[in-house]
C-alpha cells in the first residue's frame, strides 16, 4: 500500500464540528492547505499525514488544549456511508461491528482496529493511528460512541475507554464527556463492553439489503486497490523522471509484472500510461514554475524532457500558456 490516506467524510464531520464550537473553519482549510469546494468532492482522500498539521492548527486557531474532546463533543453521528448501512441491515450489532471491522479502510488506511477480549470484558482495540495524535484518537473515540449508541438505538453502553496517551490538561473533561471510567497510559486504545452487547438487535435488520451493502463495501474497496496501483505507478513516475526512464516498459519492470498487464490494470481504471505520464510532468511543472526560483531549463531536466522546444509546445498544450507566462501570473 502506498502512502495513508482518510475519507473525505472525516474532515467533512470535523468541518462541521467546528462551525457547531464557534471555530473559524475557514482559516483551518486555509492553513491546512485544503480548499473548501474540495469538501464536496464525493471520492476525496486527504493524506493521513496531514492529521498532525490539521490538529495543530485546529488547537491554536482555538487555543484549546483539550480540543480533541470538545470536537468530539460536536461530530455529527456518522451516517449516509456503508458502513452504517452494513450495521443496520445485521441482525445484531455484534454482527454488523465484525462486518464493518472488515471494511475501516473506507474511513482510513492509518487505522486497523480488532475485536478482541481480557477480563474485563470484550473490547475494539488498537484504535491507534500513525503518529499517535491525542486529539485525534479521543475525537475518533467519541464519534464511534456516538455512532454505536446510534445504530443500538441507545442500546450499547461502554464499560471502560483506554488511551495510550496520557491525560489532558482537565480531567473534569473527561468525566464529563465520557459515558463510563477512562484510563490512561495503557497497553491500548480501546472501548469496552459487555459480552451481551454483541446481542442487541438491530430494528432494521433486512438479510436482502445486506448481501448487496456488503457488495458496494467490496467495490469501494476495489476502488481505494485500483486507486493505490495508479499512486504507486506515480511515485515510479516520479523516481524515474530525471534520468529519462519514466516509460512504460521500465515503470512494468519495477513493478515486477509484464508491460501489457500494467497496460491492462491501468485500462481498468480508465487511464493510461501516457496520461499519468502527461499529468504529472504537468503537476511537477506547475508547481516548479508557480513555487520555486529554477530556471526554465531546469525544469525541463527536472519534468523529464530532452529539449526545451519539446517542453513548451507540451506545457502551452497542457495549460494554455507558455511557461513563462504561466509563472509571471501565478507570482503576481
Amino acid at each position: 500500500m502506498g502512502d495513508f490516506t482518510d475519507s473525505g467524510v472525516l474532515v467533512r464531520l470535523a468541518y462541521q464540528a467546528m462551525q457547531d464550537l464557534g471555530i473559524d473553519a475557514a482559516v483551518v482549510l486555509q492553513r491546512i492547505g485544503l480548499r473548501h469546494e474540495q469538501l464536496d468532492e464525493k471520492d476525496l482522500r486527504t493524506p493521513h499525514s496531514a492529521q498532525n498539521l490539521f490538529w495543530t492548527v485546529i488547537e491554536e486557531v482555538s487555543n484549546d488544549p483539550d480540543i480533541g474532546l470538545h470536537l468530539g463533543e460536536k461530530i455529527p453521528v456518522f451516517k449516509g456511508q456503508v458502513l452504517e448501512y452494513l450495521f443496520l441491515s445485521s441482525e445484531t450489532f455484534g454482527e454488523g461491528l465484525k462486518r464493518a471491522l472488515n471494511y475501516q479502510r473506507l474511513l482510513s488506511d492509518a487505522v486497523n482496529a480488532t475485536l478482541d477480549e481480557d477480563e474485563i470484558g470484550l473490547y475494539v482495540g488498537n484504535i491507534s493511528f500513525t503518529g499517535g495524535f491525542r486529539h485525534l484518537t479521543e475525537c475518533v473515540v467519541i464519534a464511534v460512541l456516538k455512532f454505536f449508541n446510534y445504530v443500538t438505538e441507545g442500546a450499547f453502553q461502554p464499560l471502560e475507554i483506554h488511551f495510550e496517551h496520557a491525560m489532558g490538561t482537565n480531567p473534569a473533561e473527561y468525566e464529563r464527556v465520557f459515558p463510563c471510567p477512562v484510563k490512561f497510559e495503557q497497553a491500548g486504545n480501546r472501548i469496552y463492553f459487555t459480552a451481551a452487547s454483541m446481542n442487541i438487535p438491530s430494528s432494521h435488520a433486512e438479510p436482502e439489503l445486506l448481501k448487496l451493502h456488503e457488495q458496494l463495501a467490496n467495490e469501494h474497496v476495489a476502488k481505494l486497490e485500483k486507486q493505490d496501483f495508479i499512486a504507486k505507478v506515480n511515485r515510479l513516475i516520479g523516481e524515474l523522471l530525471e534520468s529519462g526512464n519514466a516509460n512504460l516498459e521500465t515503470v512494468a519492470e519495477r513493478l515486477h509484472i509484464k508491460p501489457r498487464s500494467l497496460r491492462t490494470k491501468l485500462a481498468e481504471v480508465d487511464t493510461n500510461f501516457n496520461q499519468l505520464l502527461a499529468d504529472y510532468r504537468c503537476n511537477l511543472a506547475k508547481k516548479l514554475l508557480a513555487r520555486t526560483d529554477e530556471s526554465i531549463d531546469e525544469i525541463v531536466y527536472l519534468t523529464g524532457f530532452s529539449e526545451p522546444s519539446t517542453f513548451y509546445r507540451a506545457f502551452k498544450r497542457w495549460v494554455g500558456q507558455t511557461p513563462v507566462e504561466y509563472r509571471k501570473a501565478k507570482q503576481r
